[in-house]
């Protein structure tokens, strides 16, 4: 469904700052994690609520949640230490909030949204949070905020957003700090000197072997135009998954809801793209490391910068469609490589030299950004605009078990991504009703049909 007419602004948007005092003109150092090529784009989440959001309250409790959430109402600028790096300049200025009307649409047509991929924007020459509240004619409301992935991770984000919603649900009487504030010095995160890279690190790799049909073929993996899908496993769908993984190999033991549908989704993507069978294809996936840094200097529980690394797993193409229990293989090896020294090592890489990246899977399963409530009761709907360069884990609302896979794919090949989800799980329900429901992803992967 394409969604049609135009959003209506009364008034221009405001910049909303901090109630209180921050630490005024101090510039935060980003870590190389950070500050990495392709973190430079902002983290854009939508909320659909069927009933409506007070606006003038939203303000005040961002207003509240700046005073220990201060860095996304700071700005990004070059660093004037650091030649190429990038720091917050935490100056108070506030994030940029608009308020506009949508007619002729209801909250659930809405969710239908369109049928292209989002793709990254300039980020420098904005403010690092922006947010919109637009009221629908139905009485319903869409909260869409956008903040930058140098400023926070998935987790930071959700830290944030959690202490906003607080702040808008709560009377002026109760505590607006919370009982574990967030933690925003990225100092733990240093490069050393000298840098000791200790690892091969093909996360950060191209591989330049093979013929030149080969190199043709990995070219047009990415290819445009690109079309978002989006899979929802139900809990059956995933422990069927783990059961045959763990059945079929020996390899295999123990596998993870994560780690099954990693393994599913990156085989569906190659059998999908059909490259040649002695071509190497990575997966990545990203790894929460505030329990990984086990020496020191730690990172604590809340830090709300970029606490993450990629893992890469790799195989030849041809070996992956052979055998599905070999991508789960893959997956749980490189799982096992990453502890505190690699970790150090990816810093000391990136301080040497920039990476880039590969099909990338991101999970935010875990973060119960699905269950806040701004004011209007949970949402109907919660999920991030679609990437061109991620495959993203979501939560689905009314499942806590369910998993929604949302990916960008070359238009050619999505129809065959979407059939290769689906192959081997039609039959899960013993009812005899599929429990995968594979979908056209519209804008925001909740529409079914």
């Amino acid at each position: 469904m394409e969604i049609s007419g135009e959003c209506i602004f009364h008034n221009p948007p405001v910049l909303v700052a901090p109630t209180e005092a921050t630490p005024h003109r101090h510039a935060l150092y980003l870590s190389n994690i950070d500050d990495q090529c392709f973190l430079h784009f902002p983290i854009q989440y939508i909320y659909v609520f069927t009933g409506a959001l007070d606006v003038n309250a939203l303000k005040i409790a961002l207003s509240r949640a700046f005073v220990d959430s201060y860095p996304p109402a700071g700005r990004l600028r070059a660093s004037d230490e650091h030649d190429g790096k990038l720091v917050i300049d935490c100056n108070a200025k506030g994030a940029l909030f608009a308020k506009g009307f949508l007619a002729g649409i209801t909250a659930r047509e809405f969710m239908l949204g369109c049928a292209k991929p989002h793709e990254s924007q300039s980020f420098l020459c904005t403010p690092p949070l922006r947010i919109q509240v637009t009221h629908l004619s139905c009485g319903g409301t869409i909260l869409c905020t956008a903040i930058s992935h140098c400023v926070s991770d998935g987790f930071g984000a959700a830290h944030f957003l959690r202490a906003w919603a607080h702040a808008a649900t709560s009377s002026e009487l109760d505590n607006m700090h919370p009982a574990a504030p967030p933690f925003h010095d990225r100092r733990a995160l240093a490069p050393r000197c000298p840098p000791r890279i200790a690892f091969a690190h093909p996360e950060y790799t191209v591989n330049s072997d093979g013929d030149a049909a080969t190199m043709e073929a990995a070219w047009r993996l990415f290819a445009p135009p690109l079309s978002p899908v989006s899979v929802t496993f139900t809990a059956a769908n995933v422990a069927w998954l783990k059961k045959i993984y763990a059945t079929a190999s020996s390899s295999v033991r123990g596998c993870t809801s994560f780690e099954a549908l990693a393994a599913h989704v990156w085989r569906a993507w190659v059998r999908a793209l059909d490259p040649p069978a002695s071509l190497r294809v990575k997966l990545l996936f990203t790894m929460d490391v505030r329990r990984l840094l086990v020496k020191e200097p730690k990172l604590p529980g809340e830090y709300c910068g970029n606490g993450f690394v990629l893992a890469c797993a790799e195989s030849a193409a041809g070996e992956l469609v052979a055998a599905a229990p070999h991508a789960a293989k893959e997956v749980q090896e490189c799982k096992k490589r990453i502890d505190d020294d690699y970790v150090r090592s990816v810093i000391d890489l990136l301080e040497v030299r920039r990476g880039c990246t590969t099909f990338t899977i991101s999970s935010l399963t875990r973060l119960g950004l699905e269950d806040i409530d701004f004011g209007a009761g949970r949402p109907i709907h919660f999920g991030p605009l679609t990437s061109e360069i991620y495959c993203l884990f979501l939560p689905v609302i009314g499942d806590p078990c369910g998993t929604t896979a949302l990916v960008s794919v070359p238009q050619a090949a999505a129809d065959a991504f979407e059939r290769w989800c689906v192959d081997g799980l039609d039959a899960v329900d013993e009812g005899g009703e599929n429990q995968l429901t594979a979908v056209k992803h519209l804008g925001d992967g909740v529409s079914t049909l």
